[in-house]
């Protein structure tokens, strides 16, 4: 048995998330709620939430123990990157890229 959440099309890139995600994975559902609490990373507020929002599914959908979760799976992926242009010297424009991510958690039951 197992609970998933999703957070799509967040405004911060994939590849800073996935450091704050590589802190949690494999943790109790509590001490990954105190490592993002505790960890000051920008990506740590969304991945709360998300965390939060999982064990919430686990609890409400599947009837599994809150106590007894763990973040068995958590991945970021790219999603579309908004493109935007900085004006330079001499006309040209520089390209910013703001990337956003696709995240996704699974908490799965510990067997004892």
């Amino acid at each position: 048995m197992e609970a998933k959440a999703y957070a799509k099309y967040v405004r911060i890139s994939p590849r800073k998330v996935t450091v704050v995600l590589d802190l949690i994975r494999g943790k109790d559902v509590v001490l990954a709620e105190a490592i993002l609490k505790h960890t000051p990373k920008a990506a740590c507020e969304p991945l709360l939430k998300l965390l939060k929002s999982a064990m919430a599914n686990a609890e409400t959908n599947h009837d599994m123990d809150t106590s007894k979760l763990y973040v068995a799976e958590c991945n970021a992926t790219a999603g579309p990157i908004l493109k935007r242009i900085q004006p330079r010297a001499q006309g040209r424009a520089y390209r910013i890229n703001k990337r956003t991510s696709h995240i996704s958690l699974v908490l799965k039951e510990k067997e004892e």
